[in-house]
């Protein structure tokens, strides 16, 4: 049976994959290939791990020439986005790619495909500018004339706000600056760049580790906008001058909760059976004494488990407060 159209198919029909051992029928590999090819998502992974597929492999399965072409070409653009010596011509309809490695000091480009060779510059890829500083990014233009506004005031308001949810909606890959899309209503802000493959944090488009959001940033998982300065450091020096209180009292409540709340749990536990249980079958002393063992066991048990909670949690909370947060505080 095909685990993925969930139909009985004979052996034949479950092509052998380089990158790993799941299989899957050959229609639904070719139906899985051909949008995820279709969408830019390259390389592809297996449908059922994260092992990516073998080139060879796709290939074999993608159904006609174009398909693969366009493979290739996500591909070759993929390990060209990796490269930081890569600039792309910002000619219309060029996308040429020029290696640039060590052009910072003379940062004049010019593209190599016949017929463009258009000239631009290494640090902001935009048109050459031989006489001023690189320019900042123009700001999205107005929607309307100068008349237009006297005229139509509604209707100017409603596209400017448009325009400001478009630009909120629309942002720029720090690695390779392809532009990526959401929804800007307070979901999930860790992005992972469909292109380049690079995490970024949504807010301030910054690449992340494991926890960036659990950095005294003011950036958090979910959310529109990151949190102000002053409320950052209000939150920061909170942290900071709360913390012994904090931690004393969470220890304090912990301790008895995890020490007593075990044995009692187990205990209740061991002597709630159903009917059909083992213990339906137990004399009264037979289970008075199961509960009993139960009990004299994890009052053995708990303060191991409430040391070694106290021992590590305690040290690692204390580490991020006056590691991390101080040092954000310093900057």
């Amino acid at each position: 049976e095909c685990p993925l159209c969930l139909l009985p198919q004979p052996p034949e029909a479950f092509p052998t994959l380089a990158s790993c051992s799941h299989r899957s029928c050959g229609a639904c590999l070719e139906r899985y290939l051909c949008l995820a090819v279709s969408e830019s998502r390259v390389p592809v992974p297996c449908p059922h791990c994260p092992a990516l597929l073998h080139p060879s492999d796709v290939h074999r399965l993608l159904p006609g020439p174009a398909l693969r072409d366009k493979y290739e070409q996500f591909l070759l653009r993929r390990l060209l986005v990796a490269d930081p010596g890569t600039r792309w011509c910002p000619a219309p309809d060029c996308s040429y790619a020029v290696f640039a490695p060590g052009c910072a000091e003379c940062p004049r480009l010019t593209c190599g495909r016949e017929g463009c060779g258009t000239e631009f510059c290494y640090h902001c890829r935009q048109p050459w500018h031989p006489d001023g500083p690189c320019a900042p990014m123009p700001p999205v233009p107005s929607l309307a004339t100068p008349t237009a506004q006297l005229a139509q005031p509604e209707e100017l308001a409603h596209g400017e706000a448009l325009a400001q949810a478009e630009a909120e909606d629309i942002k720029v890959c720090p690695r390779c600056s392809a532009l990526i899309m959401k929804i800007n209503d307070g979901s999930c802000n860790r992005m992972n760049c469909t292109v380049c493959g690079c995490l970024f944090c949504w807010l301030c488009l910054q690449e992340i580790s494991d926890v960036h959001f659990l950095s005294p940033s003011g950036c958090t998982f979910w959310g529109k906008r990151p949190w102000s300065r002053t409320r950052r450091i209000l939150w920061q020096l909170g942290m900071v001058l709360g913390a012994p209180m904090v931690i004393s009292l969470a220890a304090g409540v912990a301790v008895p909760v995890i020490t007593i709340g075990i044995p009692i749990y187990m205990g209740r536990k061991v002597l709630a059976g159903g009917p059909g249980s083992r213990r339906s079958s137990l004399s009264g002393c037979q289970q008075c004494l199961s509960v009993t063992s139960s009990v004299l066991l994890s009052l053995f048990v708990s303060p191991i488990i409430t040391a070694l909670t106290v021992g590590v949690g305690v040290p690692l909370v204390l580490t991020y407060v006056y590691g991390t947060v101080v040092l954000s505080l310093c900057r």
